[in-house]
């Protein structure tokens, strides 16, 4: 590993270009930047930085941001190390845009997943028979056809709020992102006069309309009636499947993604959008008739809770959802009373399934709605983005996230991108070009500017995460099964280290060094796919800047 940390991926031409040196030394040194070749190109001296919290690493920063000179095979030297290679091109983020997205067609259930669409993760279809699918018994006497969808993440099971808040992302991504609307990504799908990006997420949207009862309640989740082991690819799983109880959040969780998809899909398919729209006022309606109907914390056998118990942030976001979609007043009112409406929502983190209320103000604040107040709103968002940037700013790793008491969460790489595109949405609304950078330079702790000097996403730089958890990407146990397919993004460090892997190796670690990358570490190394879903949009902001 070595002691000169760089974006292993490298760097945009007129981009912020920074490394983080780890050394002994208090007083600043020099640093030469070497081109393919070994010339010199660049020389300077590091600045000091002193003792990371969150790292326990003395730690220098090398700024290069003046050269711009594009290339590939650029190193960075000093105090006796040398950094992985990195490129300077303008393109640079095009690429990974691209694999962050194909990750969802190899995450799909219910259908084939074609070898000739994905070289090397062809397989059978999963689960053909969750389109007739029994309730279990404290949730219903009934069964329902939830075929399709997105395996959630290293397991199989299917679940509304993770379904829930990655298709709002990659949906506001594709309303504001640009160069999403004829971006290929190879579906089976592909050329049917739809974006492939819509094609990819009504895949899950589908699956999230049949989630809903009689009652225009959601149902949580569905997954099998019992944990499987690994490796155990789809169609090969066992265990029998049951849904479980409706729950008030995954209802909300519906209303929002089907208001949001109803004003997107209606330029391709007005039909699916009023579908859509109905639904999404149904599941309103029954969500405020049943506010507090919450998922159990203790239904853990099978698959993840998933609870939540506090879902005002849900009703925000919900109707924030329907009043950009309809305009009306009675949404209008719902979100103009919300007490999350005036309050702080950009905490440690911005937004997670659990945590929508963020995702309602960013997709106010770009909107051209007239909703009263709209100034107030995106003064918001320019004041949690400006928080987000001193963190980032202070930390000699660039890092936008300072969880309290240096204690890690679980998914942190996810939070880090999120708090990542609250900067990118302070750069739409204002255009000042330290959010645009803070970005960029964020991006650098996910592809190897870290403690660890490991990219986090499979696939990009030198040393890659790999062995991220998975049933079926599960090359460690089996070398007949690939590894995740690259753009997929790991979970990433996790002080609580709850698995036996990570408890067993990383007890008494701090902060970045609190993960591994282990197929048994579920605690650290996890993908989902409501962790793709920010690296995805912050990549396609990214590549706009290319």
């Amino acid at each position: 590993m070595s002691n000169v940390a760089v974006n292993q991926v490298g760097y945009l031409p007129s981009g912020p270009k920074r490394a983080t040196l780890v050394t002994g030394a208090t007083s600043a040194l020099p640093w030469q930047l070497a081109d393919g070749a070994g010339r010199v190109v660049a020389t300077g001296t590091t600045d000091p930085r002193g003792t990371d919290i969150s790292s326990h690493q003395n730690v220098h920063t090398i700024d290069f941001s003046s050269h711009q000179q594009t290339g590939a095979g650029f190193t960075l030297t000093a105090d006796g190390a040398t950094s992985r290679p990195f490129v300077i091109e303008a393109d640079l983020y095009v690429p990974l845009r691209a694999d962050a997205l194909k990750f969802f067609y190899c995450q799909r259930s219910g259908i084939e997943i074609r070898e000739d669409l994905r070289p090397g993760y062809g397989r059978p279809a999963g689960h053909p028979g969750d389109r007739d699918v029994p309730c279990a018994p404290d949730a219903g006497d009934y069964r329902l056809d939830v075929r399709g969808g997105w395996y959630d993440a290293g397991d199989q099971g299917k679940y509304v709020v993770n379904g829930g808040i990655t298709v709002w992302q990659l949906l506001h991504a594709f309303e504001h992102r640009r160069g999403l609307d004829d971006l290929p990504l190879d579906l089976p799908e592909t050329g049917n006069g739809v974006p492939d990006l819509l094609n990819e997420v009504r895949w899950e949207l589908d699956f999230l309309l049949r989630m809903q009862a009689p009652s225009g309640l959601v149902h949580h989740k569905m997954h099998d009636r019992a944990w499987t082991g690994l490796p155990t690819l789809p169609h090969l799983d066992p265990q029998p499947r049951e849904l479980r109880p409706v729950s008030t959040a995954a209802t909300l969780n519906l209303a929002a993604t089907a208001a949001q998809g109803a004003r997107i899909y209606r330029k391709y398919d007005a039909d699916y959008a009023e579908r859509l729209l109905t639904a999404a006022r149904t599941a309103y309606a029954a969500a405020r008739a049943h506010p507090i109907r919450y998922a159990p914390v203790e239904d853990t056998v099978g698959g993840g809770p998933y609870n939540d118990d506090d879902v005002r942030d849900e009703f925000y976001w919900a109707a924030a959802e329907l009043f950009l979609t309809t305009g009306e007043h009675q949404y209008a009112e719902a979100v103009l009373t919300s007490p999350l409406h005036t309050a702080d929502v950009f905490g440690p983190y911005a937004l997670d399934w659990a945590a929508t209320a963020a995702a309602a103000r960013l997709g106010l604040a770009l909107s051209s709605s007239d909703l009263p107040g709209l100034a107030d709103v995106r003064a918001s968002v320019v004041a949690g983005a400006d928080r987000y940037l001193g963190i980032l700013r202070a930390h000699p790793y660039a890092v936008a996230y300072a969880p309290p008491g240096n204690q890690w969460d679980w998914g942190s790489n996810s939070m880090v991108l999120n708090n990542l595109m609250v900067l990118a949405v302070a750069h739409d609304l204002t255009g000042e070009s330290g959010y645009r950078d803070g970005v960029l330079e964020g991006l650098d702790y996910i592809l190897g500017r870290n403690a660890l000097n490991l990219s986090y996403v499979t696939g990009y730089g030198t040393d890659f995460a790999q062995n991220q958890h998975s049933r079926w990407y599960a090359h460690q146990l089996d070398p007949s099964l690939p590894h995740p397919p690259n753009g997929t993004l790991a979970g990433g460090p996790n002080s609580g280290l709850q698995d036996d892997v990570a408890q067993a190796r990383l007890t008494g670690q701090v902060g970045q060094f609190c993960y591994v990358d282990d197929i048994h570490s579920w605690s650290t190394n996890e993908l989902t796919i409501n962790w793709n879903a920010p690296l995805a949009w912050i990549a396609a902001f990214a590549a706009e800047l290319g």
